[in-house]
């Protein structure tokens, strides 16, 4: 799937919105012509915070399908005891640190109108309302409580229907590996990865963009479209160098290449030429590159070409030769630069002398689900929706403390692009969500990445490179 798939879903969603419109003005005419006049204005106040409360979701697939997830062949897997509230095993568990619970669930009548969730242990993972169908519970961070015995499991506002089979995936501690994070935009390292980085032993970051562009908010200062992108790729280029040793990570491991946001696909495409930003007028990388302590092939002509770009990755490979590198899921995630930055870094990969043997694939955003993931801030991470089959990766899933949450949403609230209060709209939207689904957002930031990102789990796909 790629990014022109959403914008597909996106279209459909909105033709559908815009018929359900037209045939509920009609009705409404009817209704106001046969009854009352002011029966009509009535009944659209009361549609409309209907649609804040239920509807207002962007969720582009049936909740009523099946996940499809395929797992490594040799992945231990057993059927798992749901009964009286618990999730009990038949035999000992098998070594693994990262646990996928495959059940079935089926929404209650309540959980049309609020979110199912399942409460395991200590933990909560919410689904989609009207969930029915095969999911896939996170249960890392678990196993010693259900190794013991049992587990307590507690759907609310849904049902859990047997078989329910567990996987447990094994992985080395990535963090003591040697790493290089790659992130198409400032934040994108931290929204995925900000405890693994933390933890890490030995961590490169690499920030492809500048993430200049929607720079709208900043001409509230007197500046013209241009000006405003500017300055906004200036701070988020600071903050790609910055927000790192929060983490740990030190400025001079840091690496900035100063390409322009949603210019990457079309720097694939025709190599070389030159694309320069959409919205600053800038058309040389090197000023965003002046705090690098690694000099780069393109600080040569500073030209923001596909060419530039390719070479620069292979230089970075080269000089930190990574074992293992962490880049977005060039399958689920749809966002146009994290598929294009993805496809140039294996590119890279295939020209340098020592490969990478691992990649760690993240997801900061969906093709058709923009809530995942879902529930508030705190609760585990489920495997998201994939309605055809990915590729059988493995699975890690490493558990921050609720202090490295603290950490990790502080690191969000540093980042210039996650700043600012919510338009009224929103802010009125999640009033009503709240007081008539019974949803809760975190008091960390007002930005929905603070509700998704801050979770009990971090969560990556284990791929093997081509050697």
């Amino acid at each position: 799937m790629t990014a022109a798939r959403k914008q597909q879903l996106l279209a459909r969603h909105r033709r559908r919105k815009r018929f359900l419109v037209l045939v509920s003005l009609l009705a409404l005419l009817a209704v106001g012509g046969v009854y009352a006049w002011w029966l009509p204005p009535l009944l659209v106040l009361a549609g409309w915070i209907a649609h804040e409360a239920w509807f207002a979701d962007h969720l582009f697939y049936s909740p009523r399908v099946d996940y499809a997830y395929d797992f490594p062949a040799a992945t231990p897997c057993m059927e798992v005891v749901l009964a009286d509230g618990e999730l009990s095993l038949p035999a000992a568990l098998p070594g693994g640190e990262t646990l996928i619970l495959e059940v079935r669930l089926r929404s209650r009548p309540l959980g049309y109108l609020f979110d199912p969730h399942v409460i395991i242990g200590d933990d909560r993972q919410d689904f989609e309302r009207a969930a029915c169908g095969r999911r896939y519970l996170n249960l890392s961070g678990q196993a010693a409580r259900l190794a013991s015995g049992r587990l307590p499991i507690v759907a609310r506002h849904c049902t859990l229907a047997a078989p329910a089979r567990l996987y447990v995936l094994a992985n080395p501690d990535y963090t003591q590996e040697r790493l290089l994070l790659v992130a198409p935009h400032a934040d994108d390292a931290e929204l995925a990865a900000f405890g693994l980085y933390s933890r890490a032993r030995e961590v490169r970051i690499v920030t492809l963009t500048q993430g200049e562009v929607e720079a709208g908010g900043y001409r509230r200062l007197g500046l013209d479209k241009a000006q405003a992108a500017r300055l906004k790729g200036r701070l988020r280029t600071w903050d790609s160098l910055a927000v790192p040793l929060w983490g740990g990570v030190a400025q001079q491991h840091c690496v900035q290449l100063g390409y322009y946001c949603l210019q990457l696909p079309a720097m694939l495409a025709a190599p070389e030429q030159v694309f320069p930003s959409r919205e600053s007028g800038e058309g040389d990388i090197r000023p965003a590159r002046r705090h690098n302590a690694l000099a780069l092939p393109a600080d040569g002509d500073g030209l923001p070409t596909g060419a530039n770009l390719i070479a620069d990755l292979v230089a970075v490979l080269e000089h930190f030769r990574p074992r293992v590198v962490v880049m977005p899921h060039p399958e689920l995630d749809p966002h146009p630069d994290h598929v294009a930055g993805a496809a140039a870094l294996v590119k890279a990969i295939g020209q340098v002398r020592v490969r990478p043997e691992l990649a760690l694939l993240y997801a900061n955003h969906l093709h058709d689900n923009d809530r995942w993931p879902m529930g508030p801030a705190g609760g585990g991470i489920a495997l998201p929706p994939a309605l055809t089959a990915l590729p059988a990766d493995g699975v890690w899933s490493p558990c921050l403390s609720p202090a490295e949450q603290i950490d990790k949403a502080l690191a969000l609230a540093m980042q210039h692009d996650l700043q600012g209060a919510l338009p009224g709209k929103a802010r009125l939207r999640r009033l009503i969500q709240s007081l008539l689904a019974g949803r809760r957002w975190p008091a960390t930031g007002d930005n929905e990445f603070f509700r998704k990102a801050v979770r009990r789990h971090e969560l990556f796909w284990v791929r093997r490179l081509e050697r």
